[in-house]
């Protein structure tokens, strides 16, 4: 499931994280790439672990955590401290899959990455190209959203991001583990719990239907979930 996640952050926040990156120090990306995506990848990041990364990180998982769109689609269990690119002159990264698991250096925090995202941090008017091209079931999903807006994609999914032939295009990435790892049972989760929100709406959260499609989603997600 490919899910466009809006409103992470404000316009005002969004100017803040930039003031905080664009007076960091940049590295070449590569030093977060497995053998396959080296030979893709041509982009800057913020080193892992530097006070601006942390800081910005921090206020990304803070924001998600409040987020209950997010919340109902990712089914989040584990996140990956959250990281930094930005591709300008040319830079892209080509075709690839991300890595199954991902270890923070120097720790023993470990993911299965089931989800991957992507929280745009660049207006689409201030470059050219950097589009986030995902395949999924319907073909190729050419993604370039608002400061601020997000995307949920599976992390089995090929995907790349197109040359930036104009601007900076900056984002953060990363990756999580779900506590339902199937993808096809995490949208029907997804689909029956936004329905119930649609209930809840239309006929209030005491509403006989909405207690017992509200009980059936839980205990549906009781038996599939992993903890």
């Amino acid at each position: 499931m490919l899910l466009s996640i809006p409103d992470v952050f404000s316009k005002t926040e969004v100017a803040r994280c930039r003031r905080i990156m664009d007076a960091a120090e940049w590295v070449d990306g590569n030093v977060t790439s497995g053998a396959q995506s080296a030979h893709a990848k041509n982009n800057m990041q913020l080193p892992e672990g530097s006070p601006a990364a942390r800081q910005i990180g921090e206020a990304i998982l803070d924001a998600l955590g409040r987020h209950p769109l997010f919340l109902s689609a990712a089914l989040p269990h584990k996140i990956f401290p959250p990281l930094f690119n930005r591709y300008e002159g040319g830079q892209s990264f080509g075709t690839h899959v991300d890595n199954s698991i991902r270890h923070l250096r120097g720790t023993e925090f470990r993911i299965r990455s089931d989800l991957s995202m992507t929280v745009f941090f660049s207006e689409p008017d201030e470059y050219e190209g950097g589009e986030l091209s995902i395949e999924d079931t319907y073909g190729v999903q050419r993604v370039k959203l608002p400061a601020g807006h997000a995307v949920l994609y599976p992390s089995t999914s090929l995907h790349h991001v197109t040359p930036v032939t104009r601007g900076a295009r900056v984002c953060s990435f990363f990756w999580m583990q779900s506590m339902v790892r199937d993808d096809g049972t995490r949208r029907l989760l997804f689909q029956l719990d936004q329905a119930i929100q649609k209930l809840v709406v239309d006929r209030g959260q005491k509403d006989e239907a909405v207690v017992e499609l509200t009980g059936v989603y839980h205990n549906l997600l009781r038996r599939w979930a992993e903890i």
